[in-house]
């Protein structure tokens, strides 16, 4: 693997962080949260889009745009799913929206256009009062069986408890059906799941604050779950992104840092070909002092792309050959 490009994306806000990313017919699209800071009142959800140059490459990147509406409360955590059965022309945005964590809210909107256009957003779970549901962090998958399957979690008011679950829609994302919240070998807070299928089942990996990435897996469809176990994978309590190629292999990205609340760099790419059981590590993204986190991965046309926050910023986009 070969890193090709890397820019810097037009952020009109002080601070930002929490991107998401998805190919559409024309190019990409990407979305994140910015304001004064986190949890501000002032946090919207902004998206940029992105063509290629004349090389190929994603170094030509819109001007922002604002895609929350306006509120007193802070927008958080966009999430960019583009249905591949109609060639990333349905495109859904979920985001979070609340004071804090603990009661947040998520919103979606759509588009019929490749992101073009937009509907009016709307509550995900209309009266849904336990603390958000669909995709938390990392973009859904939508499995062999045409259900769509959204890593999700819930944190208590004060931070104590982090529970990880899942949610499953058979309609395209319209309705959602939650499955219990994970258990797990010993005790752990785990938050915002990122998915992959293979012929064994489907499968997730969490961050933790063990100093460790851990992990699930399902038999059924993400119906039901094994109980999560920790991985060799080192994890500094922040977000991790994967994505699985048409050879097999995972790309993950990740601060490969073992310890709670470790160093937000460097940012890495590391890949396995065994189905997430061992991992080599191919190159970083970016190293040195800063943040460099919360990365999100995908596969488009021949190449990963891949957003992540610049020391809160900017939101960087990097491009890497298989």
């Amino acid at each position: 693997m070969k890193l090709l490009s890397k820019i810097l994306l037009p952020v009109p806000t002080r601070s930002c962080h929490a991107s998401s990313v998805c190919s559409v017919p024309d190019g990409l699209l990407a979305v994140w949260f910015g304001g004064h800071h986190e949890s501000s009142d002032d946090v919207e959800i902004w998206m940029s889009r992105g063509e290629p140059d004349g090389d190929g490459h994603f170094t030509r990147w819109a001007e922002a745009v604002q895609m929350s509406r306006t509120t007193d409360e802070a927008c958080w955590n966009p999430v960019l799913w583009a249905d591949p059965r109609t060639g990333g022309r349905d495109v859904t945005l979920f985001f979070k929206r609340g004071k804090n964590i603990a009661p947040w809210k998520t919103f979606v909107r759509r588009s019929r256009d490749g992101g073009r256009t937009w509907d009016e957003e709307r509550e995900l779970c209309p009266g849904d009062e336990t603390g958000g549901r669909g995709p938390v962090k990392d973009k859904p998958i939508l499995l062999r069986d045409g259900t769509l399957l959204a890593g999700a979690s819930h944190e208590n008011p004060d931070g104590t408890v982090w529970r990880a679950f899942f949610d499953r829609s058979e309609d395209g994302g319209l309705t959602w059906e939650r499955t219990d919240y994970l258990e797990t070998e010993r005790p752990v807070r785990l938050i915002q799941p990122t998915l992959w299928e293979d012929g064994k089942g489907v499968h997730a990996l969490m961050r933790s604050d063990s100093g460790f990435i851990w992990r699930t897996d399902s038999a059924d469809g993400g119906k039901s779950w094994s109980p999560a176990y920790p991985t060799d994978l080192p994890n500094n309590n922040s977000g991790i992104d994967l994505t699985a190629l048409p050879d097999g292999r995972l790309a993950l990205c990740s601060n490969p840092v073992g310890s709670d609340w470790g160093a937000r760099t460097p940012l890495t790419l590391s890949v396995s070909r065994d189905g997430g059981k061992s991992w080599i590590r191919e190159l970083d993204f970016v190293r040195g002092p800063g943040e460099y986190s919360y990365p999100a991965v995908i596969f488009a046309g021949d190449r990963l792309i891949c957003t992540f926050t610049w020391r809160r910023e900017r939101i960087m986009a990097a491009e890497v050959s298989l």
